[in-house]
């Protein structure tokens, strides 16, 4: 089941993906409310959503190509506001090819970065049995649901910003139920754009290299098959394709299990603060940057992955601006 959420100037809605249509939901103007609905009664979310379902459908095409009065909105927001979101990642997360591993582990440990002694200790201890705690991921922040963007909206490249790129991965959405219990809504498309030329003159700069818009959808996949994800991500520049490359996500193509993921972020306790929605973006296996490939303004980073419906697009936004020192005012 995919659903998506979409609003014109007067009116938001939820629709079934129903290729080639969207159909429609009565009494639905957020993923949000039908999942709670469906947590508070403890009915099966899938079969409200059936229940809802009408005979009023728009034609996909049109609004996937933004020539609707419908716009596509992120998969999922909280009614509240932006700050009842957190955006958040794992790294290290992909296993590379049985050389590169090989290869790892025959190095001595001195000669092993920071980042590939954690990348080996996820290899080692990233799926443990059931019960068991495994090796905790590299975690990082994102932002608040502000920076989340939909699909055909630009992702910015700030005037503080070295560059801007492409990451494309599978997040998973939760919603933290009455109780403080995270539930997973479902997962869907995303690029988790980044500062690449930042992050690599020293790894410490990571957390600030992940401070960026990032996009996600269009679809919100409800419980989707994450074995073994096949996909392809795509740079367009002035329409043409200007680099591409297969990809491979999900449990069998990584050293943590989903569980030891969901684990680790969720173990902190203000993480399940009751009402609020997290979206987890669960890692990249390819990067443009890593071959070279410098993003341009104006260029289209396109991915998409078996199951996860329609490709998520959007374009490069560089602000041409020149930095300036954010100036602080004291209070007297």
């Amino acid at each position: 089941m995919r659903l998506v959420q979409l609003q014109t100037n007067e009116r938001r809605a939820v629709a079934l993906v129903d290729e080639p249509v969207l159909r429609l939901l009565r009494d639905a103007s957020s993923v949000y409310e039908l999942a709670q609905e469906a947590i508070t009664s403890g009915a099966s979310f899938q079969d409200l959503v059936r229940s809802r379902v009408t005979d009023e459908t728009i034609s996909y095409d049109s609004v996937y190509q933004g020539e609707s009065d419908w716009r596509l909105l992120t998969p999922l927001d909280h009614p509240d506001g932006a700050s009842r979101c957190l955006v958040s990642g794992t790294g290290l997360t992909h296993l590379g090819s049985a050389k590169s591993r090989q290869s790892m582990h025959t190095m001595k440990e001195e000669q092993l970065t920071d980042s590939m002694i954690m990348f080996r200790w996820g290899v080692e201890g990233g799926k443990p049995a059931a019960g068991h705690t495994g090796t905790a991921p590299e975690w990082f922040y994102k932002g608040d649901g502000s920076i989340l963007r939909a699909h055909g909206e630009a992702l910015d490249v700030p005037a503080h910003a070295e560059d801007g790129g492409e990451e494309a991965e599978i997040a998973g959405i939760y919603l933290v139920d009455a109780s403080g219990r995270p539930i997973r809504i479902g997962m869907a498309a995303g690029n988790e754009f980044s500062d690449h030329k930042f992050e690599k003159r020293n790894y410490l700069n990571l957390a600030g290299s992940k401070i960026r818009t990032c996009s996600l959808g269009p679809e919100l996949v409800i419980d989707p098959s994450f074995a073994s994800v096949s996909g392809k991500v795509s740079i367009l520049r002035e329409g043409r394709e200007q680099w591409a490359k297969d990809i491979l996500t999900g449990e069998d193509e990584m050293c943590h299990s989903l569980a030891n993921l969901e684990s680790h972020h969720f173990k902190f306790e203000n993480h399940r603060r009751p009402g609020d929605l997290h979206v987890h973006y669960y890692g990249a296996c390819v990067l443009s940057f890593g071959d070279g490939v410098e993003l341009a303004d104006g260029d289209v980073m396109e991915m998409s992955f078996e199951g996860f419906g329609r490709a998520l697009r959007n374009p490069v936004h560089v602000t041409h601006e020149t930095a300036q020192p954010v100036t602080i005012q004291t209070l007297h």
